[in-house]
């Protein structure tokens, strides 16, 4: 079975996107990154050095210092489909990313946005 396209796609050529979203809607980069921090356990350096190595998405999230458990409670539809049904373990990380990216944007609350 082939690999998704995203799966081998560096981080940081997507974190410009994230970033632009984030900003074009009012919302700050580090709102951003703490956002990434709540999900993956990455603090400033290790994000940092995600960026400057160039990992992929799938090497993003098998060396992510800690997944937070709570990220099960992130709901909705990104892309069409509903996060919670994704079967695909790396497809849903990367969804709930997108989820929660989507949530910053549309100026949600960051209490809310990191299931406070």
């Amino acid at each position: 079975m082939t690999k998704h396209r995203i799966f081998t796609m560096s981080f940081a050529s997507v974190y410009p996107h994230y970033v632009n979203k984030a900003e074009r809607k009012g919302r700050s980069k580090a709102e951003l990154d703490e956002i990434i921090h709540w999900l993956t356990g990455y603090d400033e350096a290790g994000l940092a050095a995600v960026l400057d190595d160039g990992r992929d998405f799938e090497t993003f999230f098998a060396d992510a210092p800690q997944m937070n458990p709570a990220r099960a409670l992130i709901k909705g539809v990104v892309c069409g489909v509903r996060v919670e049904e994704i079967e695909e373990p790396l497809m849903q990380e990367i969804r709930y990313l997108d989820k929660l990216v989507d949530e910053l944007a549309k100026g949600k609350a960051m209490a809310k946005i990191l299931r406070g």
